[in-house]
């Protein structure tokens, strides 16, 4: 197996840095072989011409710079594997120090959660899968979106309370919540130059982007929803753009809440904002 571990690192050398490459690595060897890293690195066992033909498809997908994830369909997520595809977006770290500090802060037995935009189901399906007996809710407007959702919830032998809801339009009123949490879409399209090949070619777009002359469109009306349906005392949680942090403070201390913190993430970016309604 030493072999094919040169192979991939030779393949893709000039395309990804070494760290990655590294990821990369053990993430093709167990997908492709169905053994732990720690088995395949002692083992000499040879792949088989199903096997290597299986590296070689990844290798050339790996090198157009799609995302390991789409090509697997798998991502993990607070040490939970969720399923993904053209219709949702990775899960990304910063996501989960998002749930992390919504868990940590609200310890409280069966409390009631909606996750707004749920895209995979990441936020809702770890929140359901941590807290303690909560009754969770998850909306999206995309069908297939909420397909894959669905397949997680099973998967992670959860219960999730998913509905197709498009947030522009007109939403439900018979629920209040204690918690309701979105990363919306915040990317502005003026900032698509700087990013990634691999976010720009394969991600949903419909789920990172919002124009640049209303960057808080999502905020803006989700806020306006959570001032609806959120019980008093009731906590808002967003994922931010690291560019807006203080416009999305100001955003919702115009409308009222208090309490409004802006909570960077571990690499020092302004990511997360916490509001709770008068």
């Amino acid at each position: 197996m030493q072999n094919t571990i040169t192979y991939i690192k030779e393949s893709l050398k000039t395309y990804y840095p070494e760290s990655e490459i590294l990821g990369f690595v053990r993430i093709i060897t167990e997908y492709i072989t169905g053994k732990p890293y720690s088995h395949i690195i002692v083992d000499n066992q040879k792949l088989s011409d199903i096997q290597q033909k299986r590296l070689n498809d990844i290798l050339e997908q790996l090198k157009e710079y799609k995302p390991i994830q789409y090509i697997t369909g798998e991502s993990y997520f607070f040490d939970l594997l969720f399923f993904i595809n053209k219709d949702t977006l990775v899960p990304r770290p910063e996501t989960e120090e998002l749930v992390e500090l919504i868990l940590n802060e609200n310890e409280e037995s069966g409390l009631r959660v909606l996750d707004i935009g749920t895209g995979s189901g990441a936020i809702a399906i770890a929140l359901a899968s941590y807290m303690d007996d909560p009754l969770i809710s998850a909306w999206d407007f995309s069908q297939g979106a909420l397909d894959v959702a669905i397949l997680n919830a099973e998967q992670n032998e959860v219960e999730v309370d998913f509905e197709k809801v498009d947030v522009l339009k007109d939403y439900p009123t018979d629920t209040l919540y204690d918690i309701i949490v979105s990363n919306p879409p915040y990317i502005m399209e003026g900032e698509k130059a700087a990013m990634d090949k691999n976010v720009l070619e394969y991600e949903p777009h419909t789920a990172l982007f919002v124009p640049d002359n209303n960057a808080l469109l999502f905020y803006d009306r989700i806020a306006d929803i959570a001032l609806n349906i959120l019980k008093p005392d009731g906590k808002l949680y967003f994922e931010i753009n690291q560019a807006k942090g203080k416009e999305t403070v100001k955003l919702l201390e115009d409308k009222g809440f208090r309490n409004v913190s802006l909570f960077q993430d571990l690499n020092k970016n302004d990511r997360m904002v916490r509001a709770e309604k008068s």
